[in-house]
């Protein structure tokens, strides 16, 4: 029995980055071999045990055969012949396909370490193609380590997506790759490369359909959409944001590809016009609760809390009481956040101040300080004037602030 550190962790180690998991394949034994040293099985489509101690996983070295189009289509075999070569062979990309034994030796035999070196990321062989998750996992590896996809590979990639093959992902997997996409440090290199190989059409055809629409060059220096909402998308990530708040930003303006030609560069109604996509991508892939609907508030909202300084006291209150900002105030805040994200997320605006988002919760706070307790009980004997006086007492404690920032606004 022979084990070797595999994958992630031996890549970061060499990368010198932090290692967060490790995981172990066993060469030339058997799964009774495994049980008999007190391993715990866990896999159910191959043999995965945890270490008795440790806890980590540690895989029977195996091969794998595509049976069928999707993800889901292999078979496995896993037995004592199965080298670590044969084990290698079948990962992804070439550096993730190398190991280290427990003197600290690494194992390369597909040149891992110089695709690391020359920021590469290459496929291990033509294996690559049997499983299309993959596309989407090369296109996060790409944001995540800055690094450039091989021609040879972006072709592999093409080939798939033209073969249908990305047709054939399951919902759950493509939420999972989209969300750890979001989160890396350059999430919009994720994009780049889904719309340079064509499985950003197949997956979010709603914001492939962005790039070459046109925008007023005055409000947008970039001019095209698509590039906009991947600066928006990037301004986020240097932001910090949430995964919802990132997720947003990249569906903000899907109601710009609905706008008719004949209006270009204009887009009037365009965050009405995008709920209806907003909507779909949500369904199609499952979207977690918190994210969807963060997405659709900021889609249908951004624009209306971008002209707060044109907005009347009335409009404002009916504004915080649509958008749920009195139950849900959090979510109101990272609604504000991503609109930081989309006024800076344009050429040469990355440091624009956004005083909106200060203002907007300024006029929230005072709402929410009324005295609702008071109003109830001189109103028990007309409860129907209850939700009458309430907002008369937050529209009075709003008109000040509003008008101060409208005066404010109109200083030279």
């Amino acid at each position: 029995m022979q084990i070797y550190l595999v994958g992630g962790a031996v890549r970061d180690a060499l990368l010198q980055l932090p290692i967060t998991d490790r995981d172990w394949v066993v060469v030339g034994a058997s799964a009774t071999a495994m049980r008999t040293q007190g391993f715990q099985p866990v896999g159910k489509d191959f043999p995965v045990f945890l270490h008795p101690k440790t806890h980590e996983e540690y895989a029977l070295a195996r091969t794998e055969r595509k049976t069928a189009k999707g993800y889901a289509g292999f078979d496995f075999y896993a037995a004592e012949d199965v080298t670590l070569e044969q084990d290698l062979a079948r990962r992804d990309l070439t550096i993730n396909a190398m190991a280290q034994d427990e003197t600290g030796r690494i194992i390369d035999p597909f040149n891992g370490q110089a695709d690391l070196a020359a920021g590469i990321l290459r496929h291990v062989s033509p294996a690559f193609s049997e499983d299309p998750v993959r596309i989407l996992r090369t296109a996060r590896f790409a944001a995540r380590y800055g690094f450039q996809v091989a021609s040879e590979t972006m072709l592999l990639m093409r080939t798939m997506v033209n073969n249908g093959e990305a047709d054939a992902l399951v919902a759950e997997r493509v939420w999972q790759e989209l969300a750890k996409g979001l989160m890396e440090k350059q999430p919009q290199i994720m994009f780049e490369v889904l719309r340079k190989c064509g499985a950003l059409k197949i997956l979010l055809p709603e914001v492939d359909a962005l790039f070459g629409i046109p925008q007023r060059a005055d409000y947008h220096p970039e001019i095209d959409t698509g590039i906009h909402t991947l600066m928006v998308l990037q301004r986020a990530a240097e932001m910090n944001l949430s995964l919802p708040e990132r997720y947003a930003a990249l569906l903000h303006d899907l109601g710009k590809a609905k706008t008719p030609t004949h209006i270009l560069p204009r887009h009037h109604g365009h965050d009405v016009a995008g709920v209806a996509a907003v909507r779909a991508v949500n369904q199609r892939w499952r979207v977690p609760k918190h994210c969807a609907e963060l997405a659709e508030l900021v889609c249908r909202w951004h624009i209306i809390f971008h002209s707060v300084a044109n907005l009347k006291p009335k409009t404002v209150l009916d504004t915080l009481k649509k958008a749920d900002a009195f139950r849900r105030a959090d979510r109101f805040t990272s609604a504000l956040n991503v609109c930081v994200a989309d006024t800076q997320g344009r050429l040469g605006h990355g440091q624009t101040p956004y005083p909106q988002l200060e203002h907007w919760l300024q006029m929230l706070s005072a709402a929410q300080q009324i005295d609702t307790k008071t109003i109830v009980a001189d109103n028990l004997n007309t409860p129907e004037q209850i939700g009458d006086q309430i907002d008369q007492a937050r529209l009075a404690a709003i008109v000040p602030i509003q008008q101060a920032f409208k005066q404010a606004a109109t200083l030279p």
